[in-house]
């Protein structure tokens, strides 16, 4: 099981924030940090200050900034960019980590951050999830036409005349794709076509385990001949006892049972049980929510009371 770091820093943080909790996933030996790709906070116990971060300008400086751990998105919005422009930036980013990103996309949801900053919404779920798809097929074919070849789109809402197809990631054939989500069935469909690894973020053992299968159902139907990771994400709230649960919690604005119950908390030994029902239903591996980017005390206790009984 490997464990890996999911940032919100839509909720308020600088990039040296982000920067010192990346530093410490590195040193306390953890797989990957991940961030959100959102432009406004959620929920009303925090101020959002001192604003948003660009997910992929972040990333850049981050892959400059550490040396060993993946980078990536959970998920990149395809509302938020044209698949284009994207698949640059993502391919940079790359480079630039010397082979580290993977590519969290999903088809965007939160209409009010679109509203706010003045980013287009299509009026319904159909449309975001078509135009989700065809961006998955501009975006992946432009990374996997060789160097020297050109790439041609013609699709209902995206449109590319012939061209290079350039710059390639470092990552050959590409870096890694990942789609998320529960729904039962086009994403499991668009997985199985497109991902490397699927994710379900925030759901139940029993519910994680139900989407697991479906999408294994789809990637048999596909055909298709390469493994696919499993993978889930969960709210992080560990405490040596109960009292430091309890202050963690109150922390980030949440209840500890709501928590025990939605999300991974408690004592380590609790961690190390729910997740390891996490790795029975089929999950490789996990990616721990973490809303309070100065706690980095609450990394090392994952660090060196989880972590090792995982092994």
């Amino acid at each position: 099981m490997r464990l890996r770091i999911f940032l919100e820093p839509q909720q308020g943080a600088t990039y040296e924030d982000q920067l010192a909790v990346a530093r410490a996933v590195e040193d306390l030996g953890f797989d990957a940090l991940f961030r959100s790709d959102h432009y406004l906070r959620m929920g009303d116990h925090v101020s959002g200050l001192p604003g948003p971060t660009d997910a992929w300008i972040t990333l850049a400086g981050l892959a400059r900034d550490t040396s060993r751990i993946r980078l990536g998105t959970l998920m990149s919005a395809a509302t938020f960019r044209y698949p284009g422009p994207l698949a640059v930036s993502v391919a940079q980013v790359d480079r630039m980590s010397e082979g580290r990103v993977e590519f969290g996309f999903g088809a965007g949801w939160f209409e009010e951050e679109h509203a706010v900053y003045g980013i287009p919404f299509p009026a319904t779920a159909r449309e975001r999830f078509d135009r989700y798809e065809e961006q998955l097929d501009v975006i992946t074919g432009l990374w996997s036409t060789p160097v020297g070849g050109t790439f041609r789109y013609e699709g209902k809402h995206y449109r590319l005349a012939e061209g290079p197809a350039l710059p390639k990631p470092q990552q050959d054939p590409r870096p890694p794709v990942l789609i998320g989500g529960t729904g039962p069935k086009r994403t499991p469909r668009l997985a199985a076509r497109y991902a490397d690894e699927y994710n379900v973020p925030f759901a139940s053992v029993e519910d994680t385990s139900a989407a697991f299968e479906r999408t294994r159902a789809a990637v048999g139907a596909s055909g298709r001949g390469a493994p696919m990771v499993y993978s889930a994400a969960q709210v992080l709230c560990v405490g040596k006892d109960e009292a430091e649960v309890a202050r963690r919690a109150e922390r980030i604005g949440r209840e500890v049972p709501e928590l025990r119950e939605n999300g991974l908390a408690g004592t380590p030994d609790e961690l190390v049980e729910k997740i390891g029902r996490f790795a029975a239903a089929g999950a490789e591996r996990m990616y721990l929510q973490m809303m309070d980017m100065s706690d980095l005390d609450h990394l090392e206790l994952v660090a060196s009371r989880v972590a090792p009984q995982l092994d």
